[in-house]
């Protein structure tokens, strides 16, 4: 990338990794270390130019077009934070080809910097990888949920792919223990969730008819006298989805520090369960390019498995076993 710092105007001709991505987004990848606010009245004033002209926040950029982006100066304190200060990390690698890459995320890693946290896995990616061209996340996992995550390293692979997810033809399935007895075998749960901010200024959402549509499949996996183990079917993805959905049924996530029980928490943690037990276990999809059905499981991993052990060796298990491939 060249030197956004300069005094004078660059330009910048579009490549096939950022051709489809709207212009602001383009602008903030380009401009690390700048205000957003700065980023979008630079735009709102034609400073920013394509094929010399004007254009608005929600352009797509072409393939060989070219902007034009005027000096921006950027904060010294700002730009230390740049790709250096971030440590280089290897992921598990579940899939991976010219087009897409799909790792074993871990617990307590963020996928993206922002929010208080200074970078995440795509950061870390960018750094371990310096030669790809693109990488960019095609979804979010939350930063305490591990398991499949997929990135994209094209843009057309990525546009499809938010395509896809949006269109509710990713199947997507995770592990979800919770406090209680499950009784149905399948339960479909159709909730409206509606995004607000806490008195703290946290995200958080919640049930409400003002919502948008949200649609859960829960298959009960295992149950014992106080817990039970569930797969969860995301047939939308909203924020914070089964964590919300199943809380709101009375089945709290074992080890939820937003919306679980906390005095259940805390003992759970003295028990071994040191987060919050949810884990992206599969992911069945039509690969983006080449139309090939791609199917990707990732097991348990070994803190969530040794719950499970103490689990079965403290409680009587009433139904289910545990086994199969995502374990």
């Amino acid at each position: 990338m060249n030197d956004l710092s300069k005094d004078s105007a660059t330009w910048l001709e579009v490549g096939e990794e950022a051709a489809s991505q709207r212009i602001d987004n383009f602008l903030l990848r380009a401009c690390k270390g700048v205000p957003k606010s700065h980023v979008y009245r630079i735009l709102r004033s034609g400073e920013v130019r394509v094929n010399k002209g004007r254009v608005g926040p929600d352009y797509r950029l072409q393939l060989g077009d070219v902007v034009r982006m005027p000096p921006i100066r950027i904060a010294a304190k700002q730009s230390q934070q740049g790709p250096a200060s971030i440590p280089a990390r290897e992921f598990d690698v579940v899939f991976e080809d010219e087009a897409l890459l799909v790792i074993d995320k871990p617990a307590g890693v963020a996928v993206h910097g922002g929010s208080g946290v200074s970078y995440g896995v795509i950061e870390q990616l960018r750094r371990q990888r310096p030669e790809a061209r693109m990488l960019e996340l095609a979804h979010r996992l939350d930063r305490e949920t591990s398991g499949l995550l997929i990135v994209a390293k094209k843009r057309s692979a990525l546009t499809r792919l938010h395509d896809a997810f949006r269109e509710g033809v990713i199947n997507k399935r995770y592990l979800a223990l919770v406090k209680g007895r499950w009784c149905n075998v399948m339960q479909h749960v159709r909730l409206p969730l509606l995004k607000y901010l806490a008195d703290n200024g946290e995200r958080r959402v919640s049930v409400s008819s003002e919502g948008k549509e949200a649609h859960s499949i829960v298959r009960l996996i295992a149950r014992w006298e106080n817990f039970s183990l569930l797969e969860v079917e995301l047939k939308t993805g909203r924020t914070h989805q089964i964590r919300v959905h199943l809380t709101h049924l009375g089945f709290p996530l074992a080890g939820d520090d937003k919306y679980g029980d906390f005095s259940l928490n805390k003992d759970l943690q003295k028990t071994g369960l040191k987060r919050m037990f949810l884990h992206a276990a599969k992911l069945n999809f039509c690969h983006p390019l080449s139309a090939q059905e791609i199917s990707l499981a990732a097991p348990l991993p070994n803190d969530l498995r040794d719950f499970l052990a103490i689990l079965e060796r403290n409680e009587k298990r009433e139904y289910g076993e545990i086994g199969g491939e995502a374990f």
